[in-house]
């Protein structure tokens, strides 16, 4: 009877919409989203039939890496409104029967957070073992090779005390010591506050970095590193991150949630899969969903994409639930990387794929990475590399809700520019075009919801080669074909062992639905088809 419980949780059946915050709508006119213009498109997200959405930190900050820098766990930031204003969101969103998923970042605090003011302020301070402290080497020098994400080293020598302290990121978010359990403790604590006011889940900032090797030894170096790379990729962080201790922390923090009803918890992690298959817990007592970022980082390669599919699915511990991401803040967009034909491709096998997916505000209507001039640029990875072309920016840009002035977003000026184009797309453009990028996303989520084989069925691989992916949902006697041609090419399609028989429910050229199909299936470039097969 459990098992038969767990296949029908809201996180698996659902869909989830990540927001960031300052791009996604502003209220008051100082050019940065905020929660009362979140509120104010929270009919648009019902409409587009999403279930839960997934808001990137909103807590007080001094602003250092755009919210993920925390100063008070238990606050929100002035920018983006009061916790009125949240509580009304939390009340708003429920009201319309979807969920609300908080970022929550404990690898780390503001350098401002009580915390590490106390921490730093002596040696025998109470909360000195709250960070990660260490002696300088005989030399004088760093007390190891650990570098920082965001370019340079990890260490940053404190005067006061004569010591150096650890920050995986920027200087200004130093590492709390993740063994210490006063620290545990604290963090689950701010897990309860938000929880007790209803949240329904949180999405747990790099996850895999929250407890470092005791005995500091240097990260060894890495073979494949080149020099585009950033430069944290000159070595590999075998004993910075992902030690075997987090697994400790995960079951937890995932203890606090199962003290709630129906809460759950996503686990930002990027890894190998055999690895990022350990954070589920070994009774899946961890993270509901570690994120899989497969379709992130691969090249968009049909039958890549297919054999790293079956290799996901493969690894899945017993009950362990799968879920699919194509684009987030810290990544290029799908369309950008793809391109725009073969983003209603990618939108198509986001949303047919088992598993819970993940759609990236802007996505839906196919939103492209726009150029941000080197003296506008914000996102202090790409301060910090000037060279590299690593900032965020170009992904994180202001949504694009209509063709007035500002896209709709905001009556002043936005904190990053909007593209040229935004007055071809945008949501009210593409709301009515029954060819649009936005209809197509509304149509397969719909499709999705109505049909247990998309949501919760079983998956089947079919075929795949340089052009096509083809697999099978099926729930019972429902079963649904998914081809999709990933190349702008012409391609056919005839199984050898297998004679399908059905129809065109769905297309990314809808002029193709309501046909038949039979024994083999041609399909344009850039296609792709989900067809109802007949029993």
């Amino acid at each position: 009877m459990k098992e038969a419980q767990l296949k029908h949780l809201w996180w698996q059946e659902g869909v989830i919409y990540q927001i960031y915050p300052r791009s996604f709508q502003d209220s008051n006119g100082d050019g940065v989203g905020d929660l009362q213009g979140i509120i104010s498109r929270l009919d648009y997200l019902e409409w587009l039939g999403i279930d839960a959405i997934w808001i990137s930190p909103i807590f007080s900050s001094p602003m250092a890496d755009f919210g993920y820098d925390i100063s008070d766990y238990q606050g929100i930031h002035q920018l983006f409104g009061t916790m009125e204003d949240f509580d009304k969101l939390l009340e708003e969103v429920h009201r319309r029967g979807m969920k609300l998923i908080l970022d929550l970042v404990p690898n780390h605090t503001s350098y401002q957070h009580p915390w590490f003011l106390e921490s730093r302020s002596s040696r025998d301070n109470p909360k000195r073992d709250w960070y990660i402290w260490h002696d300088a080497l005989p030399d004088g020098s760093e007390p190891n090779n650990w570098l920082s994400v965001f370019g340079g080293s990890g260490w940053e020598w404190d005067e006061t005390t004569q010591q150096y302290y650890y920050h995986a990121f920027l200087k200004e978010q130093p590492d709390l010591n993740w063994r210490n359990p006063e620290v545990q403790e604290a963090m689950m604590n701010v897990m309860r506050f938000w929880l007790d006011k209803g949240v329904d889940g949180f999405r747990v900032d790099v996850m895999w970095h929250m407890v470092k090797d005791n005995q500091f030894r240097d990260n060894p170096p890495n073979p494949n590193y080149e020099p585009h790379m950033a430069t944290y990729e000159q070595l590999i962080p075998a004993y910075s991150t992902d030690q075997p201790e987090v697994h400790d922390i995960v079951r937890k923090m995932r203890a606090v949630l199962d003290e709630y009803d129906e809460r759950m918890m996503i686990g930002e992690i990027y890894l190998p899969i055999q690895k990022l298959m350990t954070y589920y817990g070994n009774e899946n007592n961890g993270a509901h969903l570690p994120f899989n970022f497969l379709l992130l980082s691969l090249q968009w390669e049909a039958q890549l994409i297919a054999s790293n599919i079956d290799m996901y699915e493969g690894a899945l511990p017993e009950g362990g639930w799968p879920n699919w991401v194509l684009g987030n803040h810290d990544q290029p967009r799908i369309t950008s990387r793809v391109g725009a034909a073969q983003a209603r491709v990618a939108a198509m096998l986001l949303l047919t794929l088992r598993g819970t997916p993940t759609v990236y505000y802007g996505d839906e209507i196919g939103m492209r990475d726009v150029p941000i001039p080197p003296e506008e640029v914000q996102d202090p990875q790409g301060l910090n590399m000037p060279d590299l072309h690593l900032s965020r920016d170009p992904s994180r840009t202001p949504m694009q809700w209509e063709d007035s002035s500002n896209a709709g977003f905001t009556e002043g000026k936005p904190w990053l520019r909007l593209p040229d184009y935004f007055r071809r797309i945008n949501v009210k453009v593409q709301q009515d075009d029954p060819f649009s990028m936005l209809t197509l996303y509304r149509r397969l989520i719909k499709l999705r919801h109505e049909e247990p084989a998309l949501s919760i069925g079983d998956y089947i691989p079919l075929y795949s080669d340089h052009q096509v992916l083809a697999f099978i949902r099926k729930s019972g006697e429902q079963r649904f074909l998914v081809v999709l041609n990933l190349s702008h090419r012409p391609c056919y399609f005839k199984p050898k062992h297998h004679t399908f028989t059905g129809t065109v429910v769905l297309a990314t050229f809808p002029e193709r639905e309501n046909t038949t199909i039979t024994e083999s299936i041609s399909l344009g470039g850039d296609e792709g088809i989900l067809v109802r097969l007949d029993s």
